[in-house]
């Protein structure tokens, strides 16, 4: 049991934006703790097996440590080996599956309760990332067991009925891996075309619809789920079909009550953006910022590792410069 340790710094997640923010404090010199509630990037750790990221390694790397990837775009398990070495090669102070649960203002510090302690803290960045909640479809017996909003591997769904909701990246890497590892696949697609899917993906994934081999609906919502099959309501009706599994591709959102827990303030409409300056990434609470994906509210496609993690820059030389005046 941790028992009000007092730190420069502590640090609300150890996704590659929290080490980031490790890395900066530990090079200035200040003391800091990363506190995250599930395992090392584990967002990362949560997407599917066979992922392979977007941006290059080197837009990936933290604190100028370089990335070396065999492959143009580095994969899920190349990354979590880089942020891992990483996190060993600098010995980090990271507690891991310890969750925050409360932050309350204690004169010009801030006391942090966890489920495994408490902690006094100077300044406080929350680094959460937005995949541990799920955007729920909303329809009746989405609850079921068969209705999965995390995608892992394909193996899994071999010789089983299929439906994937989605249009875009995820989506179309569970349709295509599941067919490939011998699913019977349908995608339901609210829009009237396939989304933002990686460009080395997206014509495969055509090429299957135009065959037939992977069964398409635009413009189509799924809307029950029974244990033997589902309803998909379609341009031209309703449709029955028999399936065993929903893999429910539909994005995720921040934890906000979270936030609002903490005092964070947000925008009432639907993007609920959180209050910060965008120079040093204060929130409306002195001392405490924002860094990473977070920061976009719903608008969870603005910010990435590879254009976020200047955050954990800009919030240090902040903290650095406020502790220069005070001294003067």
């Amino acid at each position: 049991m941790h028992l009000d340790t007092t730190y420069d710094i502590l640090i609300i997640g150890a996704g590659p934006i929290g080490l980031a923010a490790g890395l900066e404090a530990r090079k200035a010199g200040l003391s800091y703790l990363i506190v995250e509630k599930g395992c090392l990037v584990n967002s990362i750790y949560n997407y599917p097996l066979n992922m392979t990221f977007f941006s290059t390694a080197d837009r990936l790397e933290i604190g100028g440590i370089p990335f070396p990837s065999i492959h143009a775009k580095p994969t899920r398990a190349e990354a979590m080996e880089y942020y891992r070495r990483v996190a060993d090669k600098f010995e980090l102070n990271i507690n891991l599956f310890e969750e925050v649960q409360h932050l309350e203002p204690i004169g010009e510090q801030y006391h942090i309760s966890t489920n495994k302690g408490s902690y006094v803290a100077r300044h406080v960045v929350v680094a959460v990332g937005f995949y541990g909640i799920p955007n729920l479809l909303h329809v009746p017996g989405e609850n079921q067991p068969k209705v999965r909003h995390y995608y892992f591997d394909p193996h899994y769904y071999y010789r089983q009925k299929v439906v994937v909701v989605g249009a875009n990246n995820s989506a179309a890497d569970a349709a295509l891996e599941t067919w490939r590892k011998g699913a019977d696949v349908t995608m339901v697609i609210r829009q009237p075309e396939l989304g933002s899917i990686k460009y080395w993906t997206k014509p495969d994934l055509e090429n299957r619809i135009k065959a037939g081999e992977i069964k398409t609906y635009f413009n189509a919502s799924l809307t029950e789920v029974r244990e033997r099959e589902v309803d998909i309501q379609t341009p031209e009706g309703k449709l029955t079909l028999e399936n065993d599994f929903v893999i429910a591709m539909t994005g995720y959102q921040p934890d906000f009550s979270f936030l609002e827990r903490i005092g964070i303030k947000l925008t009432e409409d639907d993007k609920r953006h959180p209050q910060y300056h965008p120079e040093t990434m204060e929130t409306n609470l002195p001392n405490v910022y924002l860094a990473g994906v977070i920061c976009g509210g719903m608008d969870t496609h603005v910010w990435f590792i590879e254009n976020s993690r200047e955050h954990a820059v800009k919030i240090v030389q902040h903290i650095v410069q406020e502790e220069k005046v005070a001294q003067v």
